[in-house]
């Protein structure tokens, strides 16, 4: 397996190569596009582009550009618009979770202002416009609509469920719209724009949500159950913020007696050091977590279920190996 291709999966050195080929294609053009006159905004512009990342959504692009003409013009720069988009939202959302750190270093917002980090978001975004015009109106429409189930999703999430409302059906529905949904018009666009059938398209649209959603469980899975984070994020982060993610949302959701402590414990921000220990040991031995590793392999396997569908070419292999690796980092 090439190391060009950013996850474990089973790939052959003929679609390895043009991974490797598309991904350097794409981060040639993510620097060209994010290139200012003004020093300041290139520098904030880069920090994030500059500071790692899977580059997953290109790379999904990329893959589903495999079941029509790979080498179709707007293939790079569709997977330039989701990736510019997704740190756009990286900018945003540390402003919003007042966030110190980014991928284990300093946030835009720490190392300049909340103001200088607002606005460089809204310049990706802009940029990432720009770039959309050229690939026509369907690909323009399908963006808008991507972009305002993120913004719905961030709002969900910020504002909470809503009285009377199911707080699991709550936090599907903010994953399916501030992750997946991105992931899902990765898909959509590699497929489009390399001229997949229709039905192909819609099948890798689907697909691509439904891993976007079991990608989004096995890293709230993964805040609980691992040692330590390359993202540069802590253990345990969303028991800190108060964050209720799928483990917490069933140990909320159980009746059983001698869970008292522990759902006292989630009930709000934890900011006592040694509760937080406590919280998050007590959470990592209980079956909830059993539980969610369940439904994240349940998404996963609907994901491919719908892959297995499509014409066997090295990239649906690809695809399919790419739900097994999301089972597997949850242990």
């Amino acid at each position: 397996m090439s190391a060009a291709v950013p996850f474990d999966l089973r790939v052959d050195d003929t679609l390895a190569a043009h991974v490797r080929q598309g991904l350097g294609d794409v981060e040639s053009l993510l620097l060209e596009t994010v290139h200012s006159d003004y020093s300041l905004l290139t520098e904030a512009s880069e920090h994030l582009l500059n500071a790692g990342g899977k580059r997953f959504r290109p790379m999904l692009v990329l893959l589903a550009a495999q079941f029509g003409d790979p080498k179709a013009p707007g293939i790079v720069p569709a997977a330039v618009v989701l990736e510019l988009t997704h740190l756009a939202t990286l900018y945003h959302d540390d402003v919003m979770d007042e966030a110190p750190l980014r991928r284990g270093a300093a946030s835009a917002n720490s190392r300049w202002t909340n103001t200088v980090a607002i606005l460089t978001g809204d310049y990706l975004f802009a940029r990432a416009s720009d770039l959309l015009a050229d690939l026509g109106t369907d690909a323009v429409r399908i963006q808008a609509r991507t972009f305002a189930r993120l913004v719905r999703g961030q709002i969900q999430e910020t504002v909470g469920v809503p009285e009377g409302g199911d707080e699991l059906k709550h936090y599907l529905q903010v994953v399916a719209d501030k992750t997946a949904s991105l992931i899902a018009t990765s898909g959509q666009f590699g497929a489009m724009l390399a001229g997949a059938s229709p039905s192909v398209v819609d099948t890798l649209t689907s697909a691509c949500e439904k891993i976007g959603v079991a990608f989004q469980l096995s890293d709230d899975i993964l805040d609980v159950a691992s040692e330590s984070f390359q993202s540069g994020k802590t253990p345990g982060t969303d028991l800190r913020e108060g964050v209720r993610t799928l483990p917490m949302l069933h140990v909320l959701g159980s009746a059983a007696s001698d869970e008292s402590r522990l759902r006292a414990l989630l009930s709000g921000p934890i900011t006592d050091d040694a509760e937080h220990a406590e919280a998050l040991a007590l959470l990592r031995a209980h079956p909830a977590m059993a539980r969610a590793r369940a439904d994240t392999r349940q998404w996963a396997e609907d994901a491919r279920a719908e892959l297995l569908t499509l014409p066997d070419i090295p990239a649906r292999q690809a695809l399919t190996g790419l739900c097994d690796y999301v089972v597997s980092r949850t242990g």
